[in-house]
């Protein structure tokens, strides 16, 4: 029996890195799950729209959980922001007493209700707790075991704690479990769980270039081959912006970062070419180069 989500894709993985997109539909049927998109859901507000108008952020999630209540079905989401965002926005209109009455009086005016029986899950949330590490390790055809991999958490999907309650904020270990169950050695190091800078990038772009890097540069100096995420915004920071962040730290970085479901599908056997993996900015050959030649070792003679 699949496992069957509500798919709230977020504006970053359509948009700006729509290879996250395109690498989560590749991968998603060889771990028996099954999405409909919610094409009809709007922006969550990454945090933005509710400090300036809390309750059309509320509302505008209201509406997307709806959708999903509709089909019957809990919100897969691929962004940590989305979760982070989301997750809180969820735990408030169910337990607020008198909230969850207002907003929809908002969405009543487009024939729409939201009940409160929706959860918000994240992919990582979803193969570590439903999907199970046991059977995406027997998906697994080439194992990274040629890498040292650093997980970057970021901050939105870790927390607030008390609303998600997945992970432990200060010590998490599902991105760790996912990386030992497709072969690679994970990383530790102390900018995992902090923040990837995006959150100020606009207003303070330098500060948040030094934070990325930092965050890079402690990962390179432990031994990383290459870094994965689960938040698109926090890719953005990390490959977009790396040459900047490099020099703001005075270091040559040149770390590829992945997808979480980037590296799922190369541990998978999937084509780097169905994964998106080509729309990087700082090439990823390096990893891609050591899958190829994996995979042609496994070729029968």
């Amino acid at each position: 029996m699949p496992l069957k989500y509500a798919l709230y894709p977020g504006c970053a993985a359509k948009g700006a890195t729509p290879e996250l997109h395109q690498s989560t539909m590749a991968i998603i049927g060889r771990l028996g799950i099954e999405v409909v998109e919610l094409t009809a859901a709007s922006c969550c507000g990454a945090g933005v729209i509710s400090e300036a108008d809390p309750d059309v952020a509320l509302a505008l999630n209201a509406r997307t959980f709806a959708q999903a209540e509709e089909l019957g079905l809990d919100v897969m989401t691929i962004c940590g922001t989305c979760q982070g965002v989301m997750g809180a926005a969820n735990k408030r209109l169910k337990t607020e007493p008198g909230l969850l009455e207002r907003i929809n009086q908002v969405l009543a005016r487009d024939g729409i209700a939201y009940r409160g029986t929706v959860q918000v899950k994240h992919l990582l949330w979803i193969v570590v707790r439903e999907v199970g590490l046991h059977r995406l390790g027997q998906q697994v055809r080439i194992p990274m075991q040629d890498f040292r991999i650093a997980p970057f958490y970021g901050c939105y999907i870790l927390r607030p704690s008390w609303d998600l309650g997945f992970d432990d904020p200060e010590n998490p270990t599902s991105l760790e479990k996912v990386i030992k169950t497709v072969g690679g050695e994970p990383v530790a190091y102390a900018g995992r769980t902090k923040c990837c800078g995006f959150p100020i990038i606009l207003e303070k772009e330098a500060i948040a270039v030094a934070m990325a890097g930092t965050n890079m540069k402690e990962a390179k100096d432990e031994g990383a081959d290459f870094m994965v995420t689960p938040c698109p915004l926090c890719h953005m920071s990390l490959d977009i912006y790396q040459d900047r962040a490099g020099r703001a730290v005075k270091a040559q970085l040149d770390l590829p970062i992945l997808h979480l479901p980037q590296l799922l599908g190369l541990a998978m056997g999937v084509p780097p070419k169905d994964l998106g993996v080509s729309r990087h900015l700082v090439p990823v050959d390096s990893i891609i180069r050591v899958v190829e030649k994996r995979r042609a070792e496994q070729k029968p003679a």
